[in-house]
């Protein structure tokens, strides 16, 4: 079992900057791909980012490409991701979750184990 906790959303001007983290407890956290995702009302829940277990490789969502980071600290049992440039159309619940299921890293239905999401909110 994992235990995934987001922070670091907030109410940012767009253009803004912020750092989201994704704290593990649990199993080995350093041994999974993780992934980052985001949701508004209604919506599905979108892939935006995800790393690999060492943090060699890293996959984006063309939305967020080149204004945004994923990045981990397998010491520290978290992942981040750090948005630059953010726009209206980046509100919305970010979410971190863990792979466990072979169906590619930008399918939701192949995490499990996710956090309760934390609210980026960008204003214009």
């Amino acid at each position: 079992q994992v235990q995934l906790v987001e922070s670091g959303g907030g109410l940012v001007q767009a253009g803004g900057s912020l750092r989201l983290s994704c704290a593990a407890s649990g199993r080995t956290f350093s041994m999974y791909t993780m992934g980052w995702f985001r949701q508004t009302p209604g919506k599905e829940r979108e892939f935006v980012a995800a790393i690999s277990w060492s943090g060699a490789s890293t996959y984006y969502a063309d939305s967020v490409k080149g204004r945004s980071t994923i990045s981990r600290d397998n010491a520290k049992n978290t992942v981040y991701l750090q948005m630059n440039s953010l726009k209206p159309e980046d509100t919305a619940i970010y979410y971190c979750a863990v792979l466990i299921r072979n169906l590619g890293w930008t399918n939701p239905v192949a995490y499990d184990y996710w956090g309760q999401g934390t609210q980026v909110t960008v204003s214009s």
